[in-house]
């Protein structure tokens, strides 16, 4: 079975072996390549490697930074996904952070992956990025490798889930801007504004929490917030713009700035003037005070005098107009201490939907504030239940208590003093009901005097005539 031991391979006869074999595998190369075409090359190396290379499992997903022309949006979601996936695992980060930045940017270096999990099933990102010779950034992709069998899944739910979280996370860490003509533009840190338009960060601490309102009020507004942001399906199949209308009335000092601030803080949208971008707060206040917002009459007598000036028939185009059908998630804040003024065509539904009236402060609405300026020991304070008692019984703004309850930082300072407000506000209020009560009791009485004055003239004059009639009679006889 075996070879004999005087068959023996010395290094010379494996040499030579070598040298032919490499001669033999030379030559026939160069045959292939002289007289066999190269399609059919390709045919059979392909063929080969199909035979001899084992199938894989696994498809990857090759999600590149621009789609086209434009920029791909599951490459930016996927980037701002995976900064919250990233593990201890990971070897090499980027962090960056611009100026007016609150937190720091973290993102991988190219060569890094990470491992997810959804729905029971692995994924694994990895980050590529090429480079030419001089360093520059040549391409920028994310591969997202998984097994075949999955393909449904990671094509369907996974990358619409990868979408909305990314969403989600970019609506938390966004920065409320404030737009107006009254900013100079070159404050405007992100280049959205334009023209002579400026921005700032709209830093406004107030929110639902700390709003000085009824609860049950805050909770009728969150509600229909809510159910405006879910219903963008429902108004493309009605056919009407996705917007909707507020109406904040009531007396100065009552929170109706503080409200938009709390809308806006909520919902994340930017608060400006006058703007067409989507997801934003558009902000009318005070619009009583505009003699030519008030009364449409005056505009067709006047033609010429209110030109360039913010106009009723403008302020309704503006708002039913063909504005309204660019863009989409806009909420128009209309506010007022009058709504009496106002005229009706402004009121109706579909321009102020929601009609919210900012009452004077409430003994609940007080609570918020004791909480807020004092923090929770001014809430248990004996005093509290009395102020609670006063107010319900008078008219006070919550701007008022505010600004009472920052007198002194002792509790007990700070809680008489308010008493104190709240009880010479009583008798004020009552005072000058009284007098607008003596005031009506005179008009009344010399309402009611000139009635039995002018009665009895008529009485003299009716009795004049008579006597007349009579005397003419007597001389006709």
């Amino acid at each position: 079975m075996f070879p004999s031991s005087d068959f023996s391979f010395s290094p010379s006869t494996l040499f030579s072996a070598y040298a032919s074999i490499t001669g033999f595998l030379m030559l026939f190369r160069s045959m292939l390549h002289d007289f066999v075409p190269e399609q059919l090359r390709s045919y059979f190396s392909g063929l080969f490697d199909r035979l001899f290379t084992p199938k894989s499992k696994n498809l990857t997903v090759i999600i590149d930074e621009n789609f086209g022309l434009n920029r791909n949006q599951v490459f930016d979601a996927a980037e701002m996904y995976l900064r919250n996936k990233i593990g201890p695992e990971t070897e090499r980060l980027r962090v960056g952070k611009t100026p007016k930045q609150k937190h720091f940017t973290i993102s991988i270096e190219k060569g890094e992956e990470i491992f997810d999990s959804f729905e029971n099933s692995q994924v694994k990102w990895s980050y590529v990025q090429s480079e030419n010779e001089k360093g520059d950034k040549v391409k920028r992709y994310y591969e997202l490798t998984f097994e075949k069998k999955l393909r449904d899944k990671v094509m369907g739910s996974y990358l619409s889930h990868v979408v909305a979280e990314s969403e989600e996370i970019k609506r938390n860490l966004r920065v409320v801007k404030l737009y107006s003509q009254d900013v100079y533009a070159n404050d405007d840190d992100d280049g959205c504004a334009g023209g002579n338009w400026g921005c700032i960060s709209l830093e406004h601490p107030s929110t639902f929490d700390t709003l000085a309102m009824d609860p049950g009020a805050k909770k009728k507004i969150i509600d229909d917030l809510e159910r405006f942001l879910k219903r963008r399906e429902f108004y493309k199949r009605v056919g009407k713009a996705w917007k909707r209308g507020y109406l904040l009335y009531g007396p100065p000092g009552t929170g109706k700035s503080s409200l938009i601030a709390a809308m806006a803080n909520y919902l994340k949208f930017d608060r400006i003037l006058l703007s067409t971008t989507n997801r934003s707060i558009l902000v009318i206040e005070d619009i009583d005070c505009n003699a030519e917002v008030r009364d449409r009459e005056a505009e067709d007598k006047e033609d010429e005098k209110i030109r360039g000036k913010v106009t009723l028939s403008g302020i309704l185009n503006f708002i039913d107009g063909l504005w309204s059908s660019f863009g989409d998630e806009r909420i128009i804040v209309f506010t007022t201490n009058h709504k009496e003024r106002l005229d009706p065509a402004l009121l109706r539904p579909g321009r102020m939907d929601m009609h919210i009236h900012m009452s004077y402060c409430t003994g609940l609405g007080f609570r918020t504030l004791v909480s807020n300026y004092l923090g929770l020991d001014g809430v248990n304070h004996p005093l509290c239940e009395e102020i609670e008692r006063l107010i319900d019984s008078t008219e006070v703004t919550p701007a008022e208590l505010a600004e009472e309850l920052m007198q002194d930082d002792d509790t007990d300072v700070v809680l008489r003093g308010v008493v104190s407000f709240v009880e010479k506000r009583k008798a004020e209020r009552s005072k000058t009901k009284e007098q607008v009560s003596i005031c009506k009791e005179v008009v009344i009485k010399a309402h009611d005097d000139d009635e039995k004055q002018n009665s009895s003239t008529n009485g003299m004059k009716k009795k004049k005539k008579k006597a007349g009639k009579r005397k003419g009679k007597a001389q006709n006889f």
